[in-house]
């Protein structure tokens, strides 16, 4: 089983910064992909940055130039820094991985817990 696990989250005043931290775990043969979702109350899950084992990385239009994804791939972690933070950030914020068990197995995505993040005065 493959195991993912955030954290980082928490409460932060406008134009804050938070960082957030993800690990995946468990039977890994590799990781394809590992980034970060978030999902606002009565909105969708929608996607905020990711980054792909070849190194290339993607954002939200929303998020470009106030959020920098980074990934140790030794460690199958990924890391998700949050500047200038808006009251619209505020959402749970969930990591997932693109992995496989073994070589012969297709990538499935695995997901973290979640964790709030609160941005208000």
């Amino acid at each position: 089983q493959v195991r993912v696990v955030d954290s980082g989250g928490g409460l932060v005043q406008p134009g804050g910064s938070l960082r957030l931290s993800c690990g995946a775990s468990g039977s890994i043969y590799s990781i394809y992909a590992m980034g970060w979702y978030r999902q606002a109350p009565g909105k969708q899950r929608e996607l905020v940055a990711s980054s792909l084992s070849g190194g290339s990385t993607n954002y939200a239009d929303s998020v470009k130039g106030r959020f920098t994804i980074s990934r140790d791939n030794a460690n199958n972690t990924v890391f998700l820094q949050m500047n200038s933070l808006k009251p619209e950030d505020t959402a749970v914020y969930y990591c997932y991985a693109e992995a496989a068990r073994s070589r012969w197995e297709s990538t499935r995505t695995y997901w973290g817990q979640g964790t709030q993040v609160t941005v208000s005065s």
